[in-house]
């Protein structure tokens, strides 16, 4: 017996061994596997059985170890990894790396706990002989003797102050019996069994709702590819949906991938669908997977799915590449969202690999969102995706009410930018009364932009990249959020020694001192990847705000989408404008997207909901279309542009980017690499630049970026990977293609 192995060791080459006899019964394709590559043993995937006419088989070397009896990757993972090569030109070794768990890939055991069983009963003259003799060994069989079942090892010992001699000495004479139980390690199994975070019940659907069920199951049971995309106003009960889809692909014996864009949201989804789950399936599981989670938990999850153990995974864009048995549905939540873009190695998109992944296994994706995507969109109208559409909140309950404050006017008011508007104010302090919650939301982390001379006109920077520092006022540093670097903030301008230097802009810290000012009887929490560093603290925080524990819940982009809580009527987002005008042809989709899911979190309950919208640009499209939550005149009026221009959704773009210590020597190499690719590859791609990145420099690297215009990914990329491996590249320079990329700076 042949195989050709995918070797997991920096080159993408396919080679083959020998399977020795004892092996046989448990290799097959997709099978993780150690393999002798030079003087060591190497971690691969078995990728196809057998060996090409005329191979000199009696030269192969052995297949060492089988390291699971089951394939690591079904067909459909492993048949995707080799199209994600092809189409994101990157390496197939790190797409099966980032596909297993490194605990899975290490080999790594199960979590095993001892159990101590009375393996007979003591006469009474035996245990009083005992007790005199050793009554320390007496002690512990009367502890045994009162209990119902087996009891964990390590607690009777603890308990009882005993040492391991104790046990074995009766286990020695046949008294005790010691079993190995396995301790399974569930992520956010405490939230589900306290009931912290409430699960969504069952209620009979809407019309709306009913007639996307009905056209989902229908799909599902052809058992053919398939893609819905379910397009329903914030609150209109999109989840329900899902959750009816998920009942559909298990009652037909099929695999669930559920993805949604935040960890955030991942608690709230899970503690919906295990409650649910339990009704649908009679127990079955629902494994969580994101990035997270402890090893232990990573791979017992793995392992459930691995072996259809469990059958539906949720959690973040990695959860797509899960080892889902059988899979009939993959549901991708507000699809739209950038998240779902890895920014490293490969810069995957996980809704678009989600859609493949359906298409190679056979199964159906169902897209959802208040503000789908103008990509997933234009596959509507050509015909190539379903549009199912939820036009009501559930219950008849009206979308919240936009107001728009003109931040102009408000600055000739309170002569100078204010953090909060005089009507923001007056309705957080309105809501404090009727014990109504608030979220206020901006996207950005910190308490300011950056810090400013009013008399020299100076703005402390960071020393290894060309972007301001952030202003931190807990602990009065400025900190970079591309480097990591940080240093006290100064009392005085560095360069004129002035006493005037002050924080300019807004940030998250700043906004939460502005709303203790103004409200100081509100208990406040603030959101962002600061205060969320520790592990579970977002758990902790949302639980406490389902409970009515804080007023007023201030974040970024982690509170923007998604959450639902029925006592929030109030919404403020404090600065529209910052997403607003940035060099990103998708600047007025992302405004317009952010607009209307902020808003949707107000209202969700019995009671209205209320949005304020602060801007200098209360005219622009985005807002005036998101007052109204009018996505069709968004998208009309946007895709008008994007057509005229040539943008995406109507042509691929690919970004390339160059990186390296010396700019002269990266501006030299990326030009000359230009040049080649418009000889080569100019009939099929249209090229802008080189020229020098919106951020030059980035951790001491300077940047340079080219980009390629294409209707033919597929048939581009192949001849860009080809160039490039052929390509003299000097040692201290970078280079990295990202194909259809979301963030442009």
């Amino acid at each position: 017996m042949i195989v050709g192995v995918h070797p997991l060791a920096g080159f993408d080459k396919l080679l083959h061994y020998r399977v020795p006899e004892s092996l046989r019964g448990s290799v097959a394709v997709g099978t993780l596997v150690r393999v002798p590559i030079v003087n060591a043993l190497k971690l691969g995937i078995v990728g196809e059985i057998g060996a090409p006419k005329d191979f000199p088989v009696e030269r192969l070397k052995s297949l060492a170890q089988v390291v699971y009896p089951f394939p690591a990757l079904p067909p459909d993972l492993l048949g995707l990894a080799r199209w994600m090569a092809r189409y994101y030109a990157c390496g197939l070794d790190s797409i099966i790396e980032t596909m297993i768990p490194v605990a899975v890939r290490r080999g790594a055991g199960l979590k095993q706990e001892k159990l101590l069983v009375l393996a007979q009963k003591l006469p009474s003259d035996e245990l009083a002989a005992l007790e005199k003799r050793a009554p320390q060994q007496a002690r512990l069989y009367r502890f045994l003797e009162q209990q119902f079942r087996p009891q964990a090892k390590a607690l009777v010992l603890a308990r009882l102050g005993q040492t391991a001699a104790v046990v074995n000495a009766l286990v020695k004479r046949g008294v005790l019996r010691e079993e190995s139980r396995r301790i399974e390690r569930i992520a956010y199994a405490d939230d589900h069994a306290a009931g912290e975070l409430v699960a969504a019940q069952p209620h009979a659907p809407n019309a709306e709702q009913q007639a996307a069920m009905d056209a989902i199951a229908a799909s599902l049971a052809e058992a053919k590819f398939g893609v819905s995309l379910l397009h329903g106003v914030t609150g209109s009960g999109k989840t329900e949906v899902y959750l009816r889809a998920i009942d559909a692909a298990l009652k037909l014996g099929g695999g669930v991938v559920f993805l949604v864009p935040e960890v955030a949201l991942t608690p709230q989804t899970v503690a919906r669908l295990r409650s649910r789950l339990e009704a649908i399936a009679q127990g079955q599981r629902c494994v969580v997977w994101h990035s997270h989670l402890s090893e232990g938990e990573r791979l017992d999850g793995w392992l459930a799915l691995a072996t259809g153990e469990a059958r539906v995974v949720v959690g973040a864009r990695s959860a797509v590449f899960a080892p889902v048995q059988n899979l009939k549905l993959i549901v991708v939540d507000e699809e739209h969202e950038p998240a779902y873009k890895q920014d490293e190695t490969p810069r995957y998109h996980g809704r678009d690999v989600a859609v493949m992944r359906a298409k190679l296994a056979g199964a159906h994706a169902l897209l959802g969102s208040a503000t789908p995507s103008l990509e997933s969109f234009t596959n509507v109208e050509a015909g190539k995706y379903r549009l199912l559409q939820l036009t009501q909140r559930v219950d008849a309950r009206k979308l919240p009410y936009i107001d728009v404050v003109d931040l102009r006017i408000e600055a000739a008011k309170q002569r100078g930018l204010p953090a909060l508007s005089g009507k923001l104010v007056r309705a957080m302090q309105d809501r404090l009364e009727r014990r109504e919650q608030t979220i206020l939301f901006i996207n950005r982390r910190g308490y300011s932009s950056s810090m400013l001379c009013r008399s020299c006109g100076h703005v402390e920077e960071c020393t290894h990249c060309s972007i301001a520092l952030t202003y931190h006022r807990t602990d009065e540093t400025l900190r970079c959020h591309l480097c990591g670097d940080q240093k006290p903030a100064p009392a005085r301008c560095p360069k004129c020694a002035a006493p005037d230097i002050r924080w300019k802009g807004l940030g998250t810290q700043r906004i939460e001192e502005s709303v203790r000012r103004v409200v100081p009887r509100a208990r406040i929490e603030r959101m962002d990847t600061d205060t969320m560093a520790k592990k579970n603290r977002f758990r902790e925080v949302l639980s406490a705000f389902r409970a009515g524990k804080i007023d007023v819940l201030v974040g970024t982009q982690m509170i923007g989408k998604g959450l639902d809580f029925p006592n929030v009527t109030l919404v403020g987002l404090i600065d529209a404008d910052m997403s607003m005008h940035i060099p990103d042809f998708r600047a007025n989709e992302r405004t317009f997207q952010l607009l209307v899911q902020v808003a949707g979190r107000a209202g969700r309950g019995d009671r209205a909901g209320e949005v304020i919208v602060q801007t200098f640009t209360p005219q622009a499209e985005a807002i005036q279309f998101s007052r109204h939550a009018d996505f069709a005149g968004f998208a009309a009026s946007e895709l008008k542009v994007r057509r005229d221009f040539h943008y995406p959704p109507y042509r691929h773009l690919i970004h390339h980017l160059f990186r390296g210590p010396n700019p002269d020597k990266l501006k030299f190499f990326a030009e000359q690499w230009a040049k080649l690719v418009e000889k080569t590859l100019g009939d099929r791609v249209e090229l802008r630049g080189p020229s020098p990145s919106p951020i030059e420099k980035i951790k001491d690297e300077y940047r340079w970026q080219l980009w390629y215009f294409t209707t033919a990914v597929t048939k581009v990329v192949p001849e860009l990977a080809k160039l490039r491996a052929e390509f003299a590249w000097p040692d201290d320079l970078t280079q990295v293609i990202d194909v259809d990329p979301v963030n442009l700076m």
